[in-house]
């Protein structure tokens, strides 16, 4: 019959075009390479303090490839640590994390074709993908499970299917979370749990991917404010910079390690940032030797610092330096790491 002559047709159309559809699909699931889209990104962490309250943070910036080898990097800008609180945000920065002396984390994990190449008829697989990750100056190897999507021919979702455990102290993280605790005066547990979800557009043909600048996700407040700060951020940055204990001297002696300089440079930008603010920098020693002596130290390395931020432009009658020795102990001496504790300089608005 005529009509079903002409459903015969329509229906063998359809299959065609379904068919070129299907085809369209690379069968090279990394042909041209991938580019992060940072913007439909994110890479969230879970921390429990309390012993039961979980909180949730993540990061503001990150750029990420995936090349015409299946070969992906991730990097994670660590100055975006996103708590969605102003001064946690620093805590996390200068205590946890000290993004001054290690700026980024980097994710690295080779994709496998063979378990892949069916992905433009499959369009979801998941597969188990050993990574890398160096963090804070380490680098460990990891397994994580991840679904692959690809959601059309030039846009494909990886994420990871259940959370990864990060054990603190495999990342040299154990201080940090010590100072933390200290300074927000909760038990956090010495454990993370890390989610995922990265978004890749495939690159244009000609035009292999790679790394960029890690843009931030729009709206983020996560990243240090520009300009000047008002007296709560101001106070804040201070008492929290006071406990990083990475001003670093000569034994014995008040000569600045270069190992400071990284601290020193945000402490610059951050005393600069707080104009009308008088700032007392407070030098404090252990209790070994004379009092005397101790005190004469503690000044020294103090206007150690002075001479630093004057130098690099922060007015002298901003600065006030005192030497407090051994007088003012945070903790006991009876140990190393209880002297180690005392060794420090402390900052303190005084007007």
């Amino acid at each position: 019959m005529p009509g079903s002559n002409l459903m015969r047709s329509i229906c063998a159309v359809a299959i065609i075009l379904l068919s070129n559809a299907a085809w369209a699909q690379s069968a090279d699931p990394f042909e041209h390479g991938w580019t992060l889209d940072a913007g439909a990104s994110e890479l969230q962490f879970l921390s429990v303090k309390k012993s039961s309250v979980a909180e949730n943070s993540g990061f503001a910036s990150l750029s990420g490839v995936i090349g015409p080898d299946g070969a992906a990097e991730i990097r994670v800008q660590m100055d975006s640590v996103d708590t969605k609180i102003d001064l946690r945000n620093v805590r996390m920065r200068f205590l946890f994390f000290e993004t001054f002396k290690y700026p980024e984390a980097i994710i690295t994990a080779q994709l496998p074709p063979e378990k892949l190449v069916d992905l433009h008829q499959a369009r979801h697989k998941i597969i188990d993908l050993p990574y890398s990750l160096s963090l804070h100056g380490v680098t460990k190897d990891g397994v994580a499970q991840v679904a692959i999507t690809l959601v059309d021919n030039d846009r494909v979702a990886v994420a990871n299917t259940t959370p990864i455990a990060i054990a603190l102290p495999d990342f040299n993280l154990e201080e940090g979370r010590g100072k933390l605790q200290e300074a927000a005066g909760v038990d956090i547990l010495p454990f993370g749990f890390v989610s995922f979800g990265f978004v890749f557009d495939r690159a244009q043909a000609g035009t292999p991917p790679r790394l960029v600048a890690a843009s931030t996700t729009p709206g983020a407040a996560a990243l240090e404010t520009k300009g000047n700060l008002d007296r709560e951020a101001c106070e804040g940055r201070m008492e929290i910079l006071s406990r990083t204990g990475n001003i670093y001297f000569t034994s014995g002696s008040a000569r600045l390690s270069e190992d400071s300089i990284p601290l020193l440079t945000n402490l610059h930008d951050i005393v600069n940032r707080c104009p009308e603010l008088t700032i007392e920098i407070g030098g404090h020693t252990d209790s070994d030797g004379s009092d005397t002596a101790n005190r004469v130290l503690s000044e020294r390395r103090a206007q150690a610092v002075n001479a630093y931020l004057v130098n690099q432009g922060i007015a002298p009658e901003r600065l006030v330096t005192v030497g407090y020795g051994e007088s003012r102990p945070v903790t006991s001496n009876d140990t190393a790491e209880g002297k180690r504790r005392n060794r420090r300089i402390e900052f303190v608005p005084v007007n």
